[in-house]
């Protein structure tokens, strides 16, 4: 069976999808569109490029130096250049402080010596990274990673070579129907990114953008070759993780509104599948496995809690309607005591948070099989039926305004 499907993002809690399709793909199912958010887009693109989940699992157990190679995705930012840091935000406030009895000219050069100090300081590069660049770490691991992955092995009898390829680009060699959301925060606006929206960006860079988590990693910042979103320009505009606007879309791909479909394009599935991290279902066995205790970070400064819960309630909030009223179509995956950031989880915890998706999935397909009406497209006649296609097509509207 075929199904459109929907990725949550959760950073670290995303690899409890590997286990779920693995189960997925053993009963014999397939997909058709896919859409992800953040750990769902990476998840999403990796379908799309043709991984299978062992060769998932294979990545979720690589290591450099006998550490987790997903823990150097939070790594300190490369220093900048004197050209990016005399024109920093940084420099600009101190221009703007004047020290009295010091003459004008040797304020400014003092001023420059000072910044550029700051910023080769490897203890401080992160404090000078959240000013200038929206984010305490730099994800330039991450994009080499995912790289190698566009690189390596096989899709359908052919290396893969998706590496330098552009949305559109990738569409038409893999004819897979890929979107990726991503939050525009200088316009405001959420982004669904595809080969018919957004045809010139790179498909590297449309994963990177989607898994900027605000705060966390450094935002991407739109550049003139990669083209319009949607024929808007879109140069210099700052994008981040697509979980800012919208964790969990699946009204995307279930209204039936025009202007939605244009975007989307049409279904190619009978059935939608949506794979949701739900924080509140314990993962069997995590109680007593030993967690790894991280360095101190950005997670741990109490403002950027209160940021981050802030905006968990205001996503929960919305997303709650349109889960609710699609529940059947919808996979919760346990993922209980999991941190975002947990990036360099022992293998044991790993482990039982891949076998909790396993475990999940495979009770989902099997009331499945008692009533097949559980994990169809699931949109009648009824009255309830109606309203749940009123709240889809509303919601994902708004969305996209």
């Amino acid at each position: 069976m075929q199904y459109d499907m929907v990725f949550e993002g959760g950073g670290a809690k995303g690899m409890v999808f590997v286990g779920a399709l693995e189960v997925f793909a053993s009963a014999g199912h397939t997909h058709g569109r896919l859409l992800g958010t953040s750990a769902g887009a990476i998840t999403a693109s990796l379908l799309a490029a043709g991984y299978r989940p062992p060769e998932m699992l294979e990545s979720l157990s690589e290591k450099i130096e006998g550490r987790s190679v997903f823990a150097d995705f939070m790594a300190v930012p490369s220093a900048l250049d004197k050209g990016a840091i005399r024109t920093s935000a940084t420099r600009e406030l101190l221009r703007n402080i004047d020290l009295p009895l010091i003459p004008e000219r040797f304020e400014e050069k003092l001023d420059d010596q000072l910044v550029e100090w700051l910023a080769a300081q490897p203890s401080l590069r992160c404090v000078f990274s959240f000013i200038e660049r929206g984010g305490w770490y730099s994800a330039d691991n991450f994009v080499t990673w995912l790289k190698q992955r566009l690189d390596s092995g096989a899709h359908e009898g052919k290396p893969r070579r998706y590496s330098h390829m552009t949305l559109a680009q990738f569409h038409a060699a893999t004819q897979v129907d890929l979107s990726l959301v991503a939050s525009d925060t200088t316009k405001g606006a959420m982004l669904v990114l595809n080969h018919r929206t957004a045809p010139d960006l790179p498909l590297v860079w449309a994963v990177r953008m989607s898994m900027s988590v605000p705060l966390l990693w450094q935002e991407v910042v739109w550049q003139r070759e990669w083209g319009q979103y949607r024929g808007r320009e879109m140069v210099g505009d700052a994008i981040v993780d697509g979980g800012l606007l919208s964790n969990f879309p699946i009204e995307l791909f279930v209204s039936r509104a025009a202007p939605v479909i244009n975007v989307m394009g049409p279904d190619v599935s009978e059935n939608v599948l949506g794979m949701l991290i739900d924080e509140s279902m314990e993962v069997p066995g995590a109680q007593s496995a030993v967690k790894t205790q991280a360095k101190f970070g950005l997670g741990d400064l109490h403002t950027v809690k209160r940021i981050s819960n802030l905006v968990d309630t205001t996503l929960s909030a919305r997303d709650k309607n349109v889960i609710e009223a699609f529940e059947k179509l919808v996979v919760r995956l346990p993922a209980k005591g999991y941190g975002t950031t947990e990036f360099d989880m022992t293998d044991e915890r790993r482990e039982l948070l891949v076998n909790a998706g396993r475990l999940v999935m495979q009770t989902y397909l099997d009331q499945a099989a008692v009533s097949e009406s559980q994990v169809s497209f699931g949109i009648g006649e009824s009255e309830a039926d109606s309203q749940a296609q009123q709240t889809a097509d509303k919601t994902a509207m708004k969305m996209l305004e």
